[in-house]
């Protein structure tokens, strides 16, 4: 499946069980939200999860924009990419947990044709609060899914407080032609997670305790990209349509040595594509300092073997095509602009930053208190006075 129609057929499957397409193409939170970005298809929707009204009903689907600096330093490994998108279903004290757990079992196996001995289940085991999930438990066996009880890494929760509950990760085998599925997802890595269907059912208290929610609620969430690699039976999301176009261009423009550094740097042009085309500017400061972050180790990491290689070599068909995929509307043009005006910003700033870290004072292992000064005084980074330390 090409990835537009691996979503119409998560997006028209729930339409048509009754559940209402909502808006999930920014990046940004609402205003009154403290995040800099959305980390998670649920986060936009907490409010409703604990009992708010929605204004389009009780049962919910949607494909959602993400960003996560907390995985920054993974990517470069087959799975990791700095933004990301999320489908996702919810039943908003609607229908129960069983109903989820059905309709996502006849979606995997019907709509996206992944045959169900291919399928593995984990589910909460029960803890010191809170009891196994037989209910969750008795519906696989039921749908004749093989699953596991396992324990804390069964139980979703947003945070050290807020809402929560038992949950139901689906797992699909990914052995290759001709090797049956062995093991358990527990056991053997070959076993990986697609899908998470969380039974929203308790409010955890800054103090630890957990609180009945009056309306028990349904989230879902599937990483598309994951979805996509194992649909179209790829070793890696780079190896996807979706990352086809960076992965196609990047080697052809610049060697770079070894995979995770081309893996790099194709993830975060493309991170910083999808972030411009929201509308972030790079800047010291909150989104724009996470975008200057994603512009400046793209950089580093394509300039270690040649200083020489610059952004004005990048076509304007890759960021076209992530711009296209993510229905931005800001045109290749101007982010490519934007990207080289970043570049040149960050060229100066490493000329300045090389006779700086060249004076005599500097000549010695450096202290918190120097990296401090430097960024303080002269605007260079941690990372980035490491980075001149080494190439001198």
């Amino acid at each position: 499946m090409h990835t537009d129609q691996v979503v119409r057929t998560f997006t028209d499957f729930y339409r048509e069980r009754g559940h209402q397409l909502i808006t999930g193409g920014t990046l940004l939170p609402p205003p009154s939200d403290p995040v800099l970005f959305t980390t998670s298809g649920m986060h936009p929707l907490t409010p409703y999860l604990l009992g708010r009204p929605h204004p389009q009903g009780r049962r919910l689907v949607n494909l959602q924009r993400c960003l996560r600096t907390t995985d920054l330093d993974e990517v470069g490994d087959p799975t990791h990419l700095t933004v990301f998108e999320m489908l996702g279903s919810w039943s908003l004290g609607d229908y129960g947990h069983s109903q989820s757990l059905r309709w996502g079992y006849e979606l995997l196996r019907d709509g996206f044709g992944i045959p169900g001995e291919r399928l593995y289940v984990t589910v909460f085991g029960g803890d010191d609060q809170v009891g196994p999930d037989h209910h969750s438990l008795r519906t696989w066996r039921q749908l004749g899914v093989p699953v596991e009880p396992t324990g804390e890494d069964n139980w979703w929760s947003n945070g050290p407080a807020g809402p929560c509950g038992p949950d139901s990760e689906i797992f699909v085998w990914t052995g290759g032609p001709g090797i049956p599925p062995q093991g358990t997802p527990t056991t053997d890595p070959r076993w990986v997670e697609i899908w998470n269907h969380v039974h929203m059912r308790y409010l955890r208290r800054e103090d630890g305790t957990l609180q009945p929610l009056r309306q028990p609620g349904i989230d879902t969430g599937m990483g598309l990209e994951r979805l996509v690699t194992v649909l179209q039976e790829r070793d890696s999301v780079y190896e996807t349509d979706l990352l086809e176009p960076w992965t196609r261009t990047v080697p052809s423009l610049w060697h770079l040595d070894d995979e995770p550094s081309l893996r790099l740097v194709c993830d975060h042009l493309r991170s910083a594509v999808v972030v411009l085309g929201d509308g972030v500017r790079p800047s010291n400061t909150g989104r724009g300092y996470v975008l200057r972050r994603l512009i400046r180790r793209l950089l580093t990491t394509l300039r270690r073997e040649d200083p020489s290689r610059t952004l004005a070599d990048l076509p304007e068909e890759p960021v076209g095509h992530t711009l296209d995929h993510f229905r931005q509307s800001a045109g290749s043009g101007p982010v490519r602009e934007q990207l080289l005006d970043e570049e040149r910003r960050f060229t100066l700033l490493l000329e300045r930053g090389r006779r700086v870290v060249s004076r005599p004072e500097f000549r010695r292992p450096l202290t918190d208190e120097d990296y401090r000064y430097l960024h303080d005084t002269h605007g260079l980074p941690r990372d980035l006075v490491a980075g001149l330390l080494t190439t001198g």
